[in-house]
């Protein structure tokens, strides 16, 4: 009785468990942007200069991406996916809010604010990798283009809420340390949805077939027949994960880095990698737009906001693409990329307006739809690997392009705009080559098995 399998082993519909990863992420985003919004002038207030801001803040997105290099590896070498996801998360809601208590310790307020936001950076690069291999799951079968686009636009409503709350209760307040305490609401529902998710799907690879459990039970109940339904196994129970092998710390640091996976992986790592340190940070836009008196520093965060709800829209629209022309439609992000300066960066407003609407655009669609192809690219074994290595090459080039484009923006406006140009002509002929090979590798595979 196969429907009896499908409806024990598979609680909830695709779509449902997307929703809930997507509901987990929109909570939690509200926590880490709210607070991400006020890291400047928290640390400030507690002393720092902005050298240390700057330092700060860099450090801790280098490690929201760099330590995916770890933690992606360690989720395919032990299988514990959701233990690694829950603590990720947990690190975010713990973090924030206790931001709320650094003005209350005196001298070492500082370095308590400094620990806390790198822990709470860290916490998704913990979680990033482990979560993206559990949604790759799930995103197969009602494809992986919406899945993961569905699942950014509910991130980016929490992107846009988390900032609002944060500045309401500082105009109630007129303190800084209760808008970090509030985050410890939209934390704890983070939390709670979390939990339900994991005890609900223990084992989301049902979702495209590949779980070894599913299969099992599939046989089990074909074999037993009607009136049987008691030898299945229970759906909320985690199954083991396989057995592997045993080995040493130069086997686990080769894999660490990637070793074994495929050619078109690292091409399209560096592709991307290159949009992602090409594209100007909004940090730089926003210092462009308060030092060239375009808009007063006030209005600054509504155009974040505005970006942000371009960043969703980008996902929903970019996601749905991708499933109906397929991967091709990646394209275009070297091309938004190479744009961003030259409109986002000059004298005239609207202009500039303009390229804050492009880069929401380019933005939306390096975090959530160029996460779809790592997917196709690689087994679902090495996956969250796969994601850890892609995001670790994502950082570094964030932090070459990023200094890059802050010292141009100073020595030439033109020069910049020239080589994020350059760089992306190079991204986009790197794009171009590996969906060429991979779509032939495609064809090989499918003419061999028929």
């Amino acid at each position: 009785m196969s429907g009896t399998v499908e409806g024990t082993a598979r609680a909830w519909t695709p779509w449902r468990v997307v929703l809930m990863f997507g509901g987990v992420s929109l909570a939690a985003d509200m926590v880490y942007e709210g607070a991400r919004s006020m890291y400047g002038p928290l640390l400030a207030a507690l002393g720092a200069s902005a050298l240390v801001v700057g330092l700060v803040t860099g450090a801790g997105e280098a490690m929201a991406l760099v330590l995916r290099f770890v933690f992606g590896p360690l989720a395919d070498r032990t299988g514990r996916y959701w233990a690694l996801t829950i603590a990720g998360y947990g690190l975010t809601a713990v973090c924030v809010p206790l931001l709320a208590v650094t003005p209350f310790v005196g001298g070492a307020g500082l370095a308590v604010g400094i620990v806390l936001i790198l822990l709470e950076r860290s916490g998704k690069a913990v979680r990033s990798p482990s979560k993206s291999a559990l949604l790759a799951h799930v995103a197969a079968e009602v494809g992986r283009g919406r899945g993961f686009g569905v699942h950014k636009a509910m991130d980016q409503v929490g992107a846009f809420a988390g900032p609002l709350l944060v500045a309401a209760v500082l105009a109630v307040s007129g303190a800084i340390w209760p808008a970090f305490l509030v985050l410890a609401v939209p934390g704890a529902a983070a939390m709670v949805l979390l939990a339900v998710l994991r005890a609900r799907v223990p084992d989301p690879s049902v979702y495209n077939g590949s779980s070894p459990r599913a299969a099992d039970a599939s046989a089990a109940d074909a074999a037993a027949g009607p009136g049987d339904e008691t030898e299945l196994l229970p759906a909320t129970s985690a199954p083991a994960p396989p057995a592997r092998p045993r080995r040493g710390v130069r086997t686990w640091l080769a894999e660490s880095v990637g070793a074994g996976l495929p050619p078109e992986f690292f091409r399209y790592a560096a592709a991307t990698s290159l949009t992602t340190g090409g594209l100007v940070t909004f940090g730089v836009i926003s210092f462009h737009l308060t030092t060239a008196g375009l808009v007063p520093v006030a209005t600054v965060p509504l155009v974040y906001a505005g970006a942000m709800a371009v960043e969703a829209l980008a996902a929903l629209v970019v996601g749905s693409a991708y499933d109906r022309v397929g991967a091709r439609v990646l394209y275009a992000v070297p091309v938004l990329v190479a744009l961003v300066p030259a409109l986002a960066l000059s004298s005239a407003l609207a202009a500039v307006l303009v390229g804050v609407v492009v880069w929401g655009f380019a933005f939306g669609v390096q975090d959530s739809t160029i996460k779809a192809l790592v997917a196709e690219l690689v087994d679902a074994p090495r996956r969250a690997t796969a994601y850890g290595v892609f995001a670790g090459i994502q950082g570094a080039l964030a932090v070459v392009g990023g200094g890059v484009v802050g010292w141009l923006y100073e020595v030439s406006l033109p020069a910049l705009v020239v080589v994020v140009a350059l760089s992306q002509a190079v991204a986009l002929i790197l794009l171009v080559t590996t969906l060429r090979r991979f779509e032939e590798r495609a064809g090989i595979g499918a003419r061999t098995r028929h």
